[in-house]
C-alpha cells in the first residue's frame, strides 16, 4: 500500500516543481498591455533591455529610448506579443499587447447602409481618419490630410515646376 502512496506523492512534487519554475520563468512576463489605436503608451523597462520584438508590426510599434523607456504605439486592432531581449539575446520581457479602438467620449460612428463615417465632435462634429471607416470615406481624409502636410512643408504642395 505504501508504493500506491508514494507514486502521488511524486506526482505532487513533480507538478509543484513543474509549477514553482513556471512562476519563476513567470517573473519576466508582464500583464495584457493595452493601448488604443492611434495612441502611444510610455513603459519603463530595465534598463539592460537592447532589442524589442513586435509579432506583428501592423498592430503595434514600439521604440526603444534610453534609459529604458519604450514608447509604445498601437496601429491596428487586435493582439500581438512583444519581447525585450537583453543585449546576449535573453528574453527579459515577454508579454501581450492589445489594441483596442478609439475610447474617445467624443467619437460619434455614423453608418449609411454599409458605409460607416467616424467624427469628433466636441464641441461640433469634425470627420475623423479611423480604422474600420469606409475605404472611400478613408481615403478622402487621407487625401486631405497628406495634402495639408504636404502642403506646409513644401509650401505649395504640389510638385516643384520642372527646369527649363
Amino acid at each position: 500500500m505504501s508504493a500506491a502512496f508514494g507514486r502521488p506523492s511524486r506526482l505532487l512534487t513533480v507538478v509543484a516543481s513543474v509549477m514553482l519554475a513556471a512562476a519563476l520563468t513567470g517573473a519576466a512576463q508582464a500583464e495584457t498591455v493595452t493601448v488604443s489605436v492611434d495612441e502611444a503608451r510610455i513603459m519603463k523597462l530595465p534598463e539592460n533591455v537592447a532589442t524589442i520584438v513586435i509579432g506583428n508590426p501592423l498592430i503595434a510599434d514600439a521604440t526603444l529610448q534610453s534609459g529604458g523607456v519604450l514608447v509604445l504605439t498601437g496601429k491596428g486592432f487586435g493582439s500581438t506579443n512583444m519581447l525585450a531581449l537583453n543585449r546576449s539575446g535573453k528574453i527579459i520581457l515577454d508579454t501581450t499587447v492589445q489594441v483596442t479602438g478609439p475610447t474617445n467620449a467624443d467619437l460619434v460612428v455614423v453608418y449609411k447602409g454599409i458605409e460607416r463615417e467616424s467624427y469628433s465632435c466636441a464641441p461640433e462634429c469634425e470627420k475623423r481618419l479611423t480604422l474600420g471607416d469606409s475605404a472611400t470615406y478613408f481615403g478622402n481624409i487621407l487625401g486631405q490630410s497628406g495634402a495639408r502636410i504636404g502642403g506646409g512643408a513644401g509650401g505649395g504642395g504640389g510638385a516643384a515646376p520642372a527646369a527649363r
